[in-house]
């Protein structure tokens, strides 16, 4: 296995690397040299043989006869003279194909199977040595003998070709130069290669050796010890490598030290901190509970090794079980409270996610909030008797008017319509205050919401329900449009919603005349749901309908004053409205009428049904 490794190791891979690059070099570098070597030879023996017919009289003194075959005996005089000063086999043959001389023993025989035909074909169609050469070889004593053969056409005085001077040399000393030369070449390639392996060995150790540093620091690291450090050793790839490791271990160091201080800081905070927090996994387990929530829940170490959370919260509530958990986190975090040993808890809850994304647990966080319970029902007290406070000098006025009206005032029916009124516009005044405290508390974002996913066409019902009787009084027609079997699921504060509902119908009524009709409309748009309240009362003027979201604004003050109401109802109804992320909008005509839209946005789950 180690041996394997070594082998494996980049060491010899940039070795053999460096080999098979100066390998496929050197081979190239060879072919290349060879075969420009080949072509050398070839061309000189080419070019000698071309000046030698051209520079001399042996090609011309045979075009001087007018017939080969007729001075044979001149010819081969001629070509035993030439034979001595050229290293070549010379060949005469006239046009048909009989050798007229030779240099050798071929004299009176026919070329034929002695002399290259291809290049006799050529020369016969009076075709130059240089349009067309080939390479052959011929046996001599059982021996095959590398030959280079040229062939020039000899013509008459005509221009016609009467034979062929073929020109036949041996190439074994030439081709034996060449494979010398070969040999040479791969003894000189061996030793390139075995000069390589020595340097590339060399090399690849001074790349190796800092990187193999660095995987032992890396191991050592890995196994928490992070006083290592390489030694940077030059300013190449390899220095920087070594520099950015040394940097990688500071930072690294430094990061989980950080870490560390956190995570005791977290640890800390969650030991002692006021609140208890519960976090558990999908399967019911608890992964960890701070110390205050063993004490909120009354529950040990050893409770949480040996139950699951289920069987901790079941005696304190039913609906926070694991399976409501699931539930109620489906749309994010949630809130409970609930009653124990006479204390009041506030559990606030989610999923948590891991690092991949996908949900892991739920963690809880339990607040005792008996004491805020408290300042809550006391400052609820506090604006009760600030009211009472306020309503007290009314009730005063009220005796006084009372005791005026039994004291026999002279003109009876005058005082007690006047005492009347008095006692109306303490109602009034009591009103206002309600009033002013909602408001304030809508301003200052202290009002409580309790929004979950309900029926907006049940709350529609039950607010026109509630007020019937008002509208029956009045003999006015209360018109529902929408479909009373559909859902439109929004999430809402129910109690909220129904005082805007109420509010809005109420304004109707009250500002329509007898016998009049309100039309009430609910349907589903994109994904919102709207809400449309109609009348043919007597409408508000155009210069006006931008006022009536204000404040104590009355279009008619005396009829309003006639009719009741502080002036505070479309105010309050629009905070609310937006607080639920909607909207309130108000078209009216005088005389017309008036029509009211509020728009909510649905539940993000919706099963609605749209209703044309």
């Amino acid at each position: 296995m180690a041996g394997k490794k070594r082998w494996s190791s980049i060491r010899w891979k940039i070795v053999f690397i460096y080999i098979l690059l100066v390998f496929i070099a050197t081979t190239i570098i060879g072919v290349f040299i060879m075969n420009q070597l080949e072509s050398y030879y070839d061309a000189s023996i080419r070019s000698n043989l071309r000046k030698t017919v051209s520079e001399t009289t042996l090609l011309t003194s045979l075009e001087s006869y007018d017939s080969l075959s007729g001075h044979q005996e001149e010819i081969q005089t001629s070509v035993d003279a030439w034979a001595r000063t050229l290293q070549n086999e010379i060949f005469i043959t006239d046009g048909n194909w009989d050798i007229i001389a030779a240099t050798n023993e071929y004299k009176g025989r026919s070329a034929h199977g002695v002399l290259e035909e291809a290049l006799i074909f050529k020369a016969l169609n009076g075709e130059y040595a240089e349009y067309g050469e080939y390479n052959a070889t011929y046996f001599r004593d059982d021996e095959d003998i590398p030959t280079k053969n040229v062939v020039f056409p000899i013509k008459n005085r005509n221009g016609g070709v009467m034979g062929v001077l073929y020109f036949r040399t041996d190439m074994t000393s030439i081709q034996d130069a060449i494979n010398e030369s070969k040999i040479i070449f791969i003894r000189a390639m061996v030793l390139a290669l075995g000069i390589t392996i020595v340097l590339g060995f060399l090399i690849a150790r001074s790349i190796t050796i800092p990187i193999n540093d660095v995987t032992e620091k890396a191991e050592k690291m890995a196994q928490g010890d992070f006083s290592q450090e390489v030694s940077v050793k030059s300013d190449d790839e390899i220095g920087r490598l070594a520099e950015m490791f040394n940097l990688l271990r500071i930072e690294l160091d430094r990061t989980l030290s950080e870490v560390s201080n956190e995570k005791n800081k977290l640890e800390a905070i969650l030991k002692n901190m006021a609140d208890g927090l519960i976090a558990i996994d999908l399967s019911g387990h608890i992964i960890h509970a701070n110390l205050a929530a063993k004490e909120m829940l009354k529950f040990s170490e050893t409770d949480v090794e040996k139950k699951s959370y289920d069987q901790i919260i079941e005696k304190f509530s039913d609906s926070l079980n694991l399976k409501n958990l699931r539930k109620n986190c489906e749309k994010g975090a949630a809130m409970e409270t609930f009653l124990y040993a006479g204390a009041t808890y506030a559990v606030r809850y989610d999923r948590f996610q891991g690092e991949t994304g996908r949900d892991i647990g739920f963690i809880l966080l339990l607040q005792d909030v008996t004491e805020q319970q408290k300042l809550e029902n006391m400052q609820t007290d506090f604006v009760a008797n600030v009211s009472h406070e306020l309503k007290t000098p009314l009730t005063t006025i009220k005796s006084y008017t009372e005791t005026l009206l039994l004291g026999g005032i002279e003109n009876e029916s005058t005082a007690v319509d006047f005492l009347k009124i008095v006692d109306a516009e303490a109602d009034r005044m009591n009103r206002l205050v309600k009033d002013l405290l909602q408001l304030s508390r809508l301003d200052y974002k202290q009002e409580k919401w309790y929004k979950k996913e309900g029926n907006l066409i049940i709350l529609l019902k039950t607010s026109v329900k509630k007020m019937e009787m008002m509208a029956k009084s009045k003999e006015q027609h209360l018109n529902i449009l929408f479909d009373e079997e559909t859902h439109i699921q929004v999430d809402m504060d129910r109690d909220r919603i129904e005082q805007v509902f109420l509010n809005l119908i109420s304004n109707a009524i009250k500002y329509t005349a007898e016998k009049g009709r309100i039309d009430i409309d609910a349907y589903v748009n994109g994904k919102s749901a709207r809400i449309i309240i109609s009348d043919n009362g007597i409408g508000i003027p155009e210069d006006q309908l931008s006022r009536v979201f204000e404040r104590f604004f009355r279009v008619d003050k005396a009829r309003s004053r006639s009719v009741g109401g502080t002036g505070l109802g479309l105010a309050i109804s629009k905070q609310i409205v937006e607080e639920h992320k909607g909207t309130v909008e108000l078209e009216s005509r005088e005389h017309k009428g008036t029509k009211v839209t509020v728009t909510l946005p649905l539940a993000p789950i919706r099963g609605q049904q749209n209703i044309d």
